[in-house]
């Protein structure tokens, strides 16, 4: 299936197209605690979540699908969100520019689209819920409760650097995982899912 984002002539593609290929942005990292969409995310097509957006880059919509999944402050910072997506964009025009291949610099746009956002505080409480507490709090209630739990948890977060890109495999993640699962349990002692 070929996905045509229109922004193969703006890239500096040149010549045709072939329709059999996935689309031109296929490469995204998944080594990261973060839930990522696909490329033929519902986010271009999904107009209701996104109404107000349409002006956005192919960037700037994976930018904010991205945020919003991940429950990041910046999701509603449209500044942001364009700062970065014009980055991205440039980084990945630049590198086909030096000759990279069109994934290599797809794998430095997104590295610069999504540097210091790799952790998100919903995310890392998430997973603690989901590794820890599966038998305490049902699969279909783990969103909401996440959600109640997260500012009540806000001062453990804010002595850890989440921007930091390589933080899970620092002993300060062990150590935030650790006061997580501590405050979860205190929670649930004291009020339940």
């Amino acid at each position: 299936m070929f996905f045509d984002t229109g922004l193969h002539s703006y890239f500096g593609f040149s010549g045709g197209t072939r329709r059999d290929t996935e689309c031109l942005f296929s490469f995204f990292p998944t080594d990261y605690p973060v839930k990522y969409q696909s490329t033929k995310s519902k986010v271009m097509n999904n107009k209701k979540k996104n109404e107000g957006q349409t002006d956005f880059s192919y960037y700037g919509l994976y930018l904010l699908d991205y945020l919003r999944t991940n429950k990041f402050e910046q999701a509603d910072d449209t500044a942001f969100i364009r700062e970065r997506a014009d980055r991205a964009a440039e980084t990945y025009e630049r590198a086909r520019l030096e000759g990279y291949p069109a994934d290599g610099a797809q794998e430095l746009a997104m590295d610069t689209l999504l540097r210091g956002l790799h952790y998100s505080r919903y995310a890392i409480l998430r997973e603690v819920v989901e590794n820890e507490f599966a038998d305490e709090v049902p699969e279909e209630k783990r969103e909401a409760f996440v959600l109640k739990l997260l500012p009540l948890v806000g001062n453990v977060f804010s002595v850890y650097d989440l921007s930091d890109d390589n933080f899970a495999l620092s002993s300060d993640y062990d150590l935030l995982y650790t006061e997580l699962t501590g405050a979860t349990v205190l929670y649930l002692d004291e009020y339940g899912v």
